[in-house]
């Protein structure tokens, strides 16, 4: 082989690896952004504010709460369940109260299941958005407020549709691990139930 043959091998190779390498180092971000483009694994969307419309089509969204093993919390919804119309707002909540003697800060991972209806589960503000710390035995409300885009009634694989699942998961935050936090980020108050639709058990 040539010395310029050798040349352009070595540098495609270079090129490959080198590609790889940004490829490896932007995954997780590129697999975040197809998920929350798609809804893909049932991952919800964001919305700016309201729906420009709300259809008479009712579906019923029970909340689902977990907390790992690692956070020492109590987490659970106040809701069971409601009934929605499509593309009307709903203000749901969910209480989470630590049994630690000292500040600990939870992160929260979602979906919604089923996960084809995660494209169309519009959130308009949520307490998952930020990591949430609790002082030593501290109890709070954390509110979610979204409504389903009325673009699912277009989307005839989601006809079938008539019960959506938002569960979430608490982790205890990497930031937290091994250190206290100085400060709560939510205020103590009482819970209260889901304001918009109708409470269903």
């Amino acid at each position: 082989m040539s010395r310029h043959g050798k040349t352009v091998t070595i540098f495609g190779v270079l090129c490959i690896l080198a590609g790889m390498t940004t490829l490896t180092a932007y995954a997780v971000p590129l697999y975040e952004l197809f998920c929350k483009v798609t809804g893909y694994g049932g991952t919800t969307q964001f919305a700016e504010g309201a729906a420009k419309s709300v259809l008479d089509r009712k579906i019923t969204v029970r909340f689902n709460a977990d907390t790992n093993s690692e956070l020492p919390w109590t987490f659970s919804a106040v809701q069971n369940a409601v009934s929605v119309k499509i593309g009307e707002p709903v203000l749901a909540f969910y209480e989470a109260k630590s049994l630690a003697k000292y500040d600990v800060t939870g992160t929260a991972t979602f979906n919604v299941v089923p996960n084809k209806a995660g494209k169309y589960f519009n959130k308009v503000d949520c307490f998952c958005f930020t990591e949430q710390t609790l002082k030593a035995g501290a109890r709070v409300d954390l509110p979610v407020q979204f409504h389903i885009d009325p673009a699912i009634a277009n989307d005839r694989g989601l006809d079938d549709v008539e019960t959506i699942t938002l569960s979430y998961t608490f982790f205890k935050s990497a930031e937290s691990k091994g250190k206290t936090p100085k400060r709560s980020a939510w205020t103590t108050k009482t819970s209260q139930p889901a304001k918009s639709g109708t409470a269903v058990n």
